[in-house]
């Protein structure tokens, strides 16, 4: 669903070296691994609510369920927020966003897209902490070379990954006209979770309900992403987790990189 280059190595991924050695093959048979945890965020204002279903040799290990939030404000944006991000708890988004470094508009759409899917899909249980992972690690939440998202949920300007031209990574001939990319001879991976045109075509989504299917739109491009990862069944097992990030790009340090970054911001949104 995303930018699968097919892909030797991500166009952002910062691979996490000496941490994820002992993950190269077969990390999910690591004693000690850890799926990601699910999404504390609200249905509706004044509740909230922990997503998440792990099998019970897996469940000691991940972090303990976080007290509920205390009330603050989010941040004023306009225009309001509609479609997957209103389903997120907004204190709780503030507070998990100044907790783990993660822009909170860029937060809203992972937990609104994971509510999303366990309403959608719920014996996928995707958490909000592996979307984040894919956002880090993809595009830095949006601000790949000076882009940001904006209080729509919009990369501005639009992230584009390099040409897909066989010099850097696989050969891929043009499939969208330069409809999404820009350009009509080679495919290149666009928005914050750099989703390739012919995937996007496939797995496109309208996440804040704007009638339109945006992969530069955080809220649309969680949507299809968390979709795309949930094909792979259900992924509070971790080997079904693992094989739906390796299909995402087909690089085993990319998969533990995005575990081992989906478990520090699970661990952190649960450390205050």
């Amino acid at each position: 669903m995303t930018v699968r280059k097919h892909r030797g190595t991500p166009m952002i991924a910062t691979v996490a070296g000496l941490s994820v050695l002992g993950w190269l093959v077969f990390g999910w048979l690591v004693p000690g691994f850890q799926a990601p945890e699910g999404v504390r965020a609200s249905l509706a204002p004044a509740a909230s609510a922990v997503i998440t279903t792990v099998p019970p040799e897996v469940a000691r290990s991940l972090p303990a369920a976080e007290p509920a939030p205390a009330t603050l404000a989010l941040p004023t944006v306009t225009p309001p927020i509609d479609g997957n991000a209103a389903l997120a708890d907004p204190a709780w988004a503030v507070r998990v966003a100044q907790a783990a470094g993660i822009p909170v508009r860029a937060l809203l759409g992972y937990a609104g897209a994971s509510l999303a899917l366990a309403a959608e899909q719920p014996g996928c249980h995707l958490g909000w902490s592996t979307l984040a992972a894919l956002g880090n690690v993809e595009s830095g939440h949006g601000s790949h070379d000076g882009s940001a998202l904006g209080a729509d949920g919009a990369a501005r300007p639009g992230i584009f990954g390099p040409a897909l031209d066989g010099s850097a990574f696989a050969a891929m001939s043009d499939t969208d006209r330069g409809v999404w990319d820009g350009s009509t001879e080679w495919d290149r991976a666009v928005g914050p979770l750099q989703f390739i045109p012919a995937t996007w075509q496939r797995w496109g989504a309208d996440g804040n309900g704007d009638g339109v299917d945006d992969p530069q739109q955080i809220d649309d491009a969680a949507l299809a992403a968390g979709r795309y990862l949930c094909h792979y069944g259900e992924l509070s097992r971790p080997d079904r987790w693992r094989a739906a990030v390796f299909a995402y790009n087909h690089v085993d340090s990319y998969v533990n990189t995005v575990a081992a970054t989906a478990n520090t911001y699970a661990a952190l949104a649960g450390a205050r």
